[in-house]
């Protein structure tokens, strides 16, 4: 990991040199050529909800609509039929650690959320649980409502801390031999805290129950050790690191191994052995097809395709060592310039146990986020309670950027502007 320590010239982290500096040496700058970013004045510190749009997007799908659509027509099924696993190939080998046939692009994070989690459920009709915690995502956690709920099962959630994030000795403590499926996010959405996958699916094994994790926000940005925790099952969205574009179909893993003992629940012809067979009876494709449903959006998956061969030629290792060295730039300079302003870090101290995102508390959060997107031209994001999410992209984010994000940030709360924002929330935070 890049650190101050290694910059030359002994400077403070608020000196804009160090940036610079460190800049100049990011071996990862390159990429950023390769992203559309038509506002030099923009800072953009969002890349962990929606990434940037690659320069290829546009032109590949282009190519799809008048080309492929246009004038192949439907001939273009023959090329688009098995993209969904094509591509889950390619998320499996440059974005995962998972073999070939065990990813799949399909539906979207909350669909395929739905489909394995109903699966291990029903792969274990004698136990009674399902068990995650309150700090998961709430489209996890409403999909685990409705299923406990409709098969008279108990949802057992553990408290979080929403700034130190999972607790493995928590998870010890709620496990039991009544556990079927335990599932929790990676990375946790607000604060970054990273969930020790390793330790906790073999917590969950000893007691003889399945995993499903959320990659969300971790796809992309770190490591993801599926094959070293042995993980069951688990679900990730394309549109954060991964830049496949806003809605961009999500991805769903199955260990080899579980394939075949696991029936998903919506039975859709995608999923049929022979789909063009077109017989009224349904009969389970083998292996991890049979987790796909109805008809999948090529045009979406075009997208993805860009996004995921960017981050595969990068590479996960440099980009978790970039991501590590921005949050940790960034937490300098928030130490320095806005713990005396009011706010406190959310997020996990230390680095190993962040993710590419970081959290600060300030009890006007949503005045300030909504100030520095319209008035300092510097994109964060809200999350409750009173926290700002500053998401710096190893791909596309510069030291420069942190630096001037902060900066601006720094200057907008001295000035006060944000006091003459409304406290209510819009419905996009």
């Amino acid at each position: 990991m890049v650190s101050l320590s290694q910059v030359p010239t002994p400077r403070a982290a608020s000196d804009r040199a160090v940036a610079e500096d460190l800049d100049r040496s990011d071996q990862l700058a390159v990429y950023r050529e390769r992203f559309v970013s038509p506002d030099p004045t923009l800072v953009y510190l969002d890349g962990n909800s929606l990434g940037r749009l690659p320069v290829t997007t546009a032109q590949r799908v282009a190519e799809a609509v008048t080309e492929q659509w246009g004038s192949g027509l439907i001939r273009s099924w023959e090329q688009w039929i098995d993209m969904a696993q094509s591509i889950g190939d390619e998320i499996a080998a440059g974005v995962l650690e998972a073999d070939p046939g065990e990813v799949v692009l399909s539906d979207s994070t909350t669909v395929n959320l739905y489909k394995l989690a109903a699966a291990a459920l029903d792969a274990r009709p004698d136990r009674h649980v399902l068990l995650t915690d309150d700090d998961n995502f709430p489209t996890d956690s409403y999909v685990f409502q409705g299923l406990t709920a409709a098969r008279g099962l108990e949802l057992r959630v553990i408290e979080t801390d929403l700034d130190a994030g999972l607790s493995t000795e928590a998870v010890q403590a709620a496990m039991d031999e009544d556990v079927a499926l335990a599932s929790f996010s990676h990375v946790a959405y607000r604060s970054g805290a990273i969930a020790d996958m390793v330790a906790i699916t073999g917590i969950a094994h000893d007691s003889g129950a399945l995993t499903l994790w959320d990659l969300s926000h971790s796809g992309g940005s770190i490591p993801v050790p599926l094959r070293s925790a042995g993980a069951d099952l688990a679900v990730g969205c394309t549109y954060k690191y991964l830049c496949g574009g806003p809605g961009a179909p999500a991805y769903l893993y199955v260990r080899k191994d579980r394939q075949g003992e696991l029936r998903q629940p919506i039975w859709g012809w995608f999923g049929q052995q022979d789909q063009f067979a077109m017989t009224g009876q349904y009969d389970a494709a083998p292996g991890l097809a049979r987790f796909l449903v109805g008809t999948p959006p090529v045009l979406s998956m075009i997208g993805v395709r860009e996004g995921v061969a960017i981050v595969a030629e990068a590479g996960i290792g440099a980009l978790r060592t970039k991501g590590q060295a921005l949050t940790s730039y960034l937490i300098d300079l928030a130490d320095e310039w806005l713990t005396p302003l009011g706010f406190r870090l959310a997020s996990p101290r230390d680095v190993e146990r962040r993710g590419s995102h970081v959290t600060l508390h300030h009890p006007q959060a949503w005045q300030i986020c909504r100030a520095l997107i319209e008035r300092y031209d510097v994109v964060p994001d809200f999350r409750a309670p009173d926290r700002l999410r500053l998401g710096p992209a190893p791909l596309t984010t510069s030291y420069a950027d942190v630096w001037e994000g902060l900066d601006r940030l720094r200057r907008l709360v001295e000035s006060g502007v944000h006091e003459s924002y409304p406290a209510q929330r819009s419905r996009v935070t």
